[in-house]
């Protein structure tokens, strides 16, 4: 059983939003399918780190989730700044059961079990808190990311973290993320939502001893990247 992730596949299977309009997404849904057909096997995990669909609501979403679901192995999800369809979870995994689909978890102020790493994350913010209402949403982010890598902790798992905005970004971090992943020891930390020209301001590589790498699905080449021995190598001693 391996471990891979991937960010931002952008969806629009009930959504008049193509993607092919941008440098480098033309044809990506079938590209990612069969990418992910050869790569991953119906006993792997896959991250989708945030901006999974296009759609406006939850219930014109389904089309894009059946596609999530019809892709080999388990898939655990966050939500991005795109995904305008997000309810709440209660919501998402009745809409999931009512539809049949049994593939796909949610991470929301939890974590998932990979071996004895912990699967944490949330959504994050932007860098700049210098506005009223962003200083709110990134203390709200950084309190769930602290949910779900304590938890994580606490049920004696070493934490990795998947975010969907980049705490770190050319100059810029994001202190109160920043904060919360150095205080449980994470070591390594995936992120997405820099797409196209962004890509060469990414930061990757380590930070104020955190391992960051970018995961945005274009920046992949719409492969789903096997992080199985990232992981692995990130593991450390509990405290």
């Amino acid at each position: 059983m391996s471990l891979f992730a991937i960010a931002d596949l952008h969806l629009s299977l009930s959504a008049d939003k193509p993607m092919d309009i941008f440098p480098g997404w033309t044809e990506h849904v079938a590209r990612l399918e069969k990418n992910w057909q050869e790569r991953v096997s119906p006993d792997d995990t896959v991250v989708i780190p945030g901006d999974i669909s296009w759609a406006m609501s939850l219930q014109s979403a389904l089309e894009d989730f059946r596609f999530i679901d019809r892709l080999n192995g388990k898939k655990i999800i966050a939500k991005g700044n795109h995904d305008y369809w997000w309810t709440t979870v209660s919501k998402i995994e009745r809409l999931f059961s009512d539809s049949g689909i049994g593939s796909i978890s949610i991470l929301h102020n939890n974590f998932y079990r990979y071996g004895d790493i912990g699967i944490c994350g949330t959504r994050g913010w932007i860098n700049d808190g210098s506005e009223p209402r962003d200083k709110k949403v990134i203390l709200r982010e950084a309190m769930r990311l602290e949910r779900s890598v304590k938890a994580a902790v606490d049920g004696g798992c070493t934490p990795v973290a998947f975010l969907h905005y980049p705490p770190v970004f050319m100059e810029d971090r994001n202190a109160e993320i920043m904060e919360v992943l150095k205080a449980y020891g994470v070591k390594l930390c995936f992120y997405g939502h820099l797409h196209g020209y962004a890509h060469k301001n990414a930061f990757i590589g380590e930070c104020e001893g955190i391992e960051f790498r970018l995961i945005s699905s274009d920046f992949l080449h719409f492969c789903p990247l096997d992080i199985t021995n990232l992981v692995e190598s990130a593991k450390k001693e509990l405290f």
